[in-house]
């Protein structure tokens, strides 16, 4: 399917001098996406709502990585009003590659609501990287080509979006409304793409999933997660199926780093999408509706107060 060269996990392109800035970086996926993007020798900024979860997070790379240039900022993809001061403090004068990783996933009701009075999965994982690019874009377009990876879920394959009830307020299953708000994710990414193509940029849109990723086939990296030898057995099943965190990183790091990428490109695990190393998959049926991803982006305009690719100061 992909006419990428080969592509080795364990071998990763030199980035020096390049920024790289992960979302939710301090925990999960996150952590082995920045993990991996560290030891090509870039700076990698670790967006956290949780100071002391970053430099924790940060010391571990450190940890592991010879040299890591590594920091952490306060990020809370909750509070729309404080993403301009995040990106403030990022002190750079351009980006290279953002990936939205952080995400909120509530397994029980009740239905909660972010800051802004949103339903806190859909306004934390949609809204919350929607409003941020917005604020990002100019240090991303002052870079010769940067990228916007998306991490998506295996979850949203098998869900549809209702745009009647984006905010599940007739409707609120958590874990239907988890898969949702990752599916509007995905196509936010796809879409992000379509219109920089059509603004002429220079930045691309990425998406990437996951496929199956368990704590409990994740290796250590203490404080951050401890797998235990309970854990590591209990587990070994599972690992014919799905995988770790650390290689559920993988789709999310070539799509950074990989130059054979494209805009608009969906990358997951090779097997079946669940597993295994990254690959370039076909965009799924359901997220090439240009029509019904005009109608998501219309409404986060309006959500969030404004559009991505059209900020002006004074905005929100």
């Amino acid at each position: 399917m992909s006419s990428t060269p080969p592509w080795n996990v364990r071998r990763l392109p030199a980035a020096e001098g390049r920024v790289f800035l992960v979302t939710g970086g301090n925990a999960g996926i996150g952590y082995f996406v920045a993990e991996q993007l560290s030891a090509t020798g870039a700076t990698v900024v670790l967006g956290s709502r949780s100071p002391a979860r970053a430099e924790a997070a940060a010391d571990a790379i450190r940890a592991r990585v010879a040299g890591a240039r590594v920091r952490a900022v306060r990020l809370d993809l909750a509070d729309l009003s404080t993403l301009a001061t995040s990106v403030e403090s990022l002190e750079v004068d351009r980006l290279d590659a953002v990936v939205h990783n952080a995400g909120v996933a509530l397994d029980h009701p009740p239905r909660r609501e972010t800051a802004d009075g949103h339903e806190l999965m859909f306004g934390t994982n949609h809204l919350g990287h929607f409003a941020l690019t917005r604020w990002l874009m100019p240090l991303l377009a002052a870079a010769p080509a940067a990228r916007v990876v998306t991490m998506g879920s295996f979850a949203a394959k098998s869900e549809r979006l209702d745009p009647d009830d984006l905010q599940s307020r007739e409707d609120y299953r958590p874990k239907r409304t988890y898969g949702r708000s990752k599916l509007a994710q995905m196509y936010f990414g796809v879409e992000l793409d379509r219109r920089l193509r059509a603004a002429g940029s220079t930045v691309a849109s990425v998406v990437a999933h996951p496929g199956g990723a368990l704590d409990s086939l994740t290796p250590s990296r203490p404080p951050i997660h401890v797998r235990t030898a309970g854990a590591r057995l209990g587990s070994a099943p599972a690992a014919l199926l799905v995988q770790g965190k650390d290689a559920g990183a993988w789709p999310a790091v070539r799509a950074v780093l990989d130059p054979a990428v494209r805009g608009g490109q969906l990358w997951g695990p090779r097997v079946f999408g669940l597993r295994g190393e990254p690959r370039l998959e076909p965009v799924w049926d359901h997220l090439a509706d240009p029509a019904l991803a005009a109608r998501l982006w219309g409404a986060s305009c309006e959500l969030t107060g404004g559009d991505v690719l059209t900020r002006t100061p004074g905005s929100r």
